[in-house]
């Protein structure tokens, strides 16, 4: 008997729920509003795949920060001022739950989520053909000064307390860590049980798979309407080239642009595009062996193969993916503060790339069924992490689908809970 799932959107988190639905034997279409060839958000992103991200974005003094920063053109962090009530209430949303105890709550889902992917990683690695860069030597978070290293070293014990390996260095120790890079730090928190991998080839391994397993991939369709079947079952989507494509279940993985796909069905998401840059050094200087955080000015660094790649900011401008060259600017400015060997002009002629990256109002993904339509699943929301939660999500999603009890609970992540 056929079963068909249909998956809206093809990003990270699209290809891995399609890849382990078709695992499940489930017959799968991806619909994907972007060409084959395409750069959004899964793309030009750091590539981390993060245990030691256990704090949601939504935490006790982001609210302040990003008071303090939205005034900064060059900041990490920036508020694009509009008449949005979308925006207005997502902002009360997010300062309601930047408390203690959404963090306690949080930090052990996330911690297990995050394992959970990395151990898929690995076995997704292992099969025949398909290297993507996995490298799994861990992730420093780099601290300019004395109070940024305290301000870590808390994070780090809190990380130890739930059972995630954090070693707190000296400059010293830093330094011979990684010995191919001169740094400027007061010192650093090491997360050995971080990795990172090369999102463009992550991505090209994940599609290869599904054209190995018959999956139907539909590049370049937007999803623009619903056809609802009995009861509360839906039966269809309808596509911008006035196309149907029916289904047995269906599965929004729709990054950004969730929001507007499921309106009509009167579920509200609340999500705002969080905008991030980068800037990939394709013969830099010098070459780091391991994965690394600026702290203070909240950005990744990411050796990927011979080239490395620098990215940063939270911009919440609305869909526009315009590129700010003030952002940009903040990146490179911030670099030799923490590589010192590293000028500006080194990004000479280097082409930035911006991604926007779908943010919950409390730092958690909505993942799971809705109960206002019994075969539709939503994962998406995953902001920052949709590289580091790709594998998980697809395997709860294709487990949820098929009947199974989820293995962890996801309470926490129901994509109803502000409904």
């Amino acid at each position: 008997m056929s079963r068909r799932v249909l998956i809206i959107g093809g990003g990270v988190i699209g290809l891995a729920t399609a890849y382990y639905c078709a695992r499940r034997g489930w017959d799968v279409t991806v619909i994907e509003r972007r060409p084959a060839q395409r750069d959004g958000c899964s793309f030009g992103n750091a590539g981390m795949i993060v245990p030691s991200h256990f704090i949601p974005l939504a935490a006790p003094g982001m609210v302040a920060l990003g008071l303090k920063w939205m005034w900064n053109p060059e900041s990490p962090f920036y508020i694009k001022p509009r008449l949005s009530l979308a925006l207005l209430d997502w902002l009360h949303k997010f300062w309601r739950a930047a408390t203690p105890a959404h963090v306690q709550r949080a930090a052990p889902l996330l911690r297990d989520l995050n394992f959970a992917s990395r151990a898929a990683y690995a076995e997704l690695a292992a099969l025949p053909g398909n290297d993507f860069g996995l490298v799994q030597k861990g992730l420093l978070m780099l601290c300019r000064t004395e109070h940024g290293l305290a301000e870590e070293a808390k994070t780090a014990a809190q990380a130890v307390a739930l059972g995630i390996p954090a070693e707190v260095l000296d400059a010293r120790q830093t330094a011979a860590l990684d010995p191919d890079v001169r740094m400027s730090v007061a010192g650093s928190v090491y997360f050995p049980k971080d990795c990172h991998l090369q999102p463009a080839r992550l991505v090209a391994t994940l599609q290869n798979e599904l054209v190995a397993a018959d999956a139907e991939l539909i590049w370049d369709r937007e999803v623009t309407g619903w056809r609802r079947g009995l009861g509360t079952r839906l039966a269809a989507v309808r596509l911008n080239d006035g196309r149907e494509v029916a289904a047995d279940e269906f599965v929004l993985c729709g990054g950004s642009w969730s929001p507007g796909l499921v309106r009509e069905l009167g579920l509200r998401i609340p999500i705002q595009a969080g905008k991030g840059y980068s800037l990939t050094l394709p013969r830099p200087r010098q070459l780091p062996r391991i994965c690394a955080i600026f702290t203070e000015a909240r950005m990744a660094v990411t050796p990927m193969g011979g080239a490395l790649r620098f990215g940063g900011t939270m911009e919440i401008s609305g869909l526009s993916e315009k590129i700010d060259p003030r952002r940009v600017r903040g990146i490179i400015n911030a670099v030799g503060g923490y590589y010192p060997d590293f000028t500006p002009a080194d990004f000479a002629g280097i082409a930035p790339w911006r991604g926007l990256r779908p943010c919950s109002p409390d730092g958690l993904p909505y993942l799971g069924r809705t109960v206002w339509h019994e075969n539709l699943t939503l994962a998406t929301g995953h902001a920052m992490m949709g590289i580091s939660l790709a594998p998980i999500t697809g395997q709860l999603v294709a487990g949820i689908i098929s009947g199974d009890r989820p293995v962890l609970d996801l309470t926490l992540l129901s994509p109803d809970r502000y409904l």
